[in-house]
């Protein structure tokens, strides 16, 4: 077998037929090492749909913006009948790609984030940034799917098999597992720098936070606080009111961090 190939077997007999495929970029997390980067001979029974195929490889069709079979674009649902060369490509989200066939819903320009059970600190810090990040610790896939498809928002998941759902059309497969390493991931692949809007939102519930005077809030406020602070913000959904205390500094280093490019870690938010 030459170097650059490799196989997947997916059915005992060699004589089911073949299709050869090759994937770029970021879609070759999903793979397993020896089929990464490379071509490889895929088998497969009947005449399953290019997406079918795709999925069953382990890359979840929202990941995937283009598809070409010997060449040509081509939707979810061309059939295979082997011999084809598949080549597939990552998600160009902001990139124009010209007159090919696009396999997603058309590039969401206000990015509005919803996020499964397991990345609720990855929800914090996007809300601190100023980005619409729904979030609720008790939300399963199928509430998750109708609300990204209701608000027009992009999943956020940790699970693969999420993003697999026929119904999904915008999902990220989130790479990192550390809360602080996922928002560098998120702002650099969704490219949120020039979006950022940071202590605009609510970090509890995702409400816009509005100037409230010092007066009308007065009687909620610490000793310390009502002394000593003069600016003021509440959340408009769920009233919790915000100001510049001890924590201010350290998440406003994150944020000129973010600015600046320069990805060196910092705190969750308290």
């Amino acid at each position: 077998m030459p170097a650059e190939r490799a196989t997947m077997r997916t059915v005992d007999d060699a004589m089911q037929p073949r299709a050869e495929f090759r994937f770029y970029e970021e879609l070759n997390d999903f793979l397993p090492p020896a089929l990464r980067k490379v071509a490889f001979s895929y088998a497969f029974s009947g005449t399953p749909s290019v997406k079918d195929a795709i999925e069953a490889i382990g890359v979840p069709h929202t990941e995937v913006d283009l598809v070409l079979v010997d060449g040509e674009s081509v939707d979810f649902t061309r059939r295979l009948a082997g011999g084809e060369r598949v080549a597939v490509y990552p998600v160009f989200e902001r990139l124009d790609i010209g007159p090919v066939t696009r396999l997603r819903a058309l590039p969401l320009r206000q990015m509005r984030f919803v996020l499964d059970v397991h990345l609720g600190k990855l929800a914090r810090w996007l809300r601190l940034l100023g980005f619409d990040a729904a979030y609720r610790n008790d939300h399963g896939d199928n509430a998750i799917i109708r609300l990204s498809l209701a608000e027009s928002r992009i999943i956020l998941t940790r699970d693969r098999g999420l993003l697999k759902h026929a119904a999904v059309t915008h999902g990220y497969w989130v790479r990192t597992t550390a809360p602080r390493r996922q928002l560098d991931e998120i702002v650099r692949v969704f490219d949120l720098r020039g979006s950022m809007r940071p202590f605009t939102r609510c970090l509890l519930c995702n409400g816009k936070l509005l100037p409230v005077a010092k007066d009308a809030v007065v009687d909620r406020l610490p000793p310390r606080v009502r002394a000593h602070c003069e600016t003021f913000a509440q959340c408009e959904e769920c009233a919790k009111v915000y100001w510049a205390g001890t924590h201010y500094e350290r998440l406003r280093q994150l944020v000129e961090e973010l600015e600046r490019e320069e990805l060196r870690g910092g705190a969750v938010p308290p």
